[in-house]
């Protein structure tokens, strides 16, 4: 019975520290937003890929014009132009467009994302998807 109760108090105690598990995941979640000890290039990888990706050249500070109609039309003229691409131009400007909403996440503001989402539904009517 006694040892039953020291057991208890170990497993109690234990789990008043962090236990292996826990913490590791911390630590992984940490450096997965570019927390500890990682450099700058390795944590903005994704506004790299919006910069300088294989399949399309953006125009400079094309996700934040002033209209969908206008951010639709850039990343048209950007797919339909490039030469480096592996699927489709439609494919390609829908999914620079996704990437970009997904990447930014609850850091962009709900006018901005509403215009986002809107510009995808631009980009379909250019495309003569709708």
């Amino acid at each position: 019975m006694a040892r039953i109760a020291k057991k208890r108090r170990t497993k109690a105690a234990a789990g008043k520290r962090s236990s292996g598990t826990a913490s590791r995941r911390k630590k992984s979640a940490g450096k997965a937003r570019g927390g500890g000890g990682t450099t700058r290039t390795t944590r903005r990888w994704s506004a790299r890929v919006t910069r300088e990706s294989d399949a399309l050249t953006l125009e400079n500070k094309v996700f934040t014009k002033r209209t969908p109609r206008e951010i639709a039309r850039s990343l048209k003229r950007s797919a339909d132009a490039s030469r480096r691409r592996k699927s489709g131009s439609y494919r390609s400007a829908m999914s620079m467009l996704t990437f970009y909403i997904n990447r930014a996440g609850r850091n962009l503001p709900a006018t901005q994302k509403r215009k986002l989402e809107r510009a995808k539904d631009e980009l379909r009517e250019l495309y003569g998807r709708t």
